[in-house]
């Protein structure tokens, strides 16, 4: 069967630590990510904007920003066990409600994004650890429906890569 395979890159300024992490990364840093999207379609569109082409790459582009970049870029990325890093950012004003909505929210829908913190700053709460691999299946999942639509069922999303530095990679992909 023949596959044809389509990327688009992003690049993100991320901050974060691994809480269990037994060196370094146990530290608060920060990244420059490099997350790279693949989609794969057995066949090309037959008609329309995208004929010819398996997701036009600026919708690809359009949909990792949105669902990659506007919620984390220049942000924090953090686990919602972690609680010591969350009470730094908890803001000055509020109680355990506080920490209980972000726990919510992660609960609900994977994730919380909030820029109600002690700085005002963009803190993005995962249900996981947010190592390269953890980043690479999270944002998989939020990008895999979105592939799909704007394909109109044609594409999948294949993979999708998280560099974290320019020499270490994750990837995350699905049969």
């Amino acid at each position: 069967m023949s596959t044809f395979t389509i990327s688009r890159q992003i690049y993100i300024d991320a901050g974060h630590r691994v809480l269990t992490h037994g060196s370094k990364c146990r530290n608060l840093h920060g990244h420059r990510y490099m997350i790279e999207a693949f989609c794969a379609a057995g066949r090309l569109q037959e008609s329309g904007e995208q004929a010819d082409m398996v997701l036009d790459f600026g919708f690809l582009k359009e949909e990792m920003l949105a669902v990659i970049d506007a919620p984390c870029d220049h942000g924090f990325l953090a686990h919602v066990e972690d609680a010591g890093l969350l009470a730094m950012f908890r803001p000055d004003d509020a109680g355990p409600e506080w920490l209980e909505a972000v726990r919510a929210a992660v609960a609900r829908d994977g994730y919380c994004l909030t820029t109600r913190t002690r700085m005002d700053s963009k803190l993005y709460v995962l249900d996981a650890n947010p190592t390269a691999e953890q980043l690479a299946r999270h944002w998989y999942h939020r990008l895999k429906p979105v592939v799909a639509a704007r394909s109109d069922g044609l594409a999948r999303l294949a993979e999708l890569v998280v560099w974290e530095t320019p020499n270490c990679r994750a990837v995350y992909r699905e049969p």
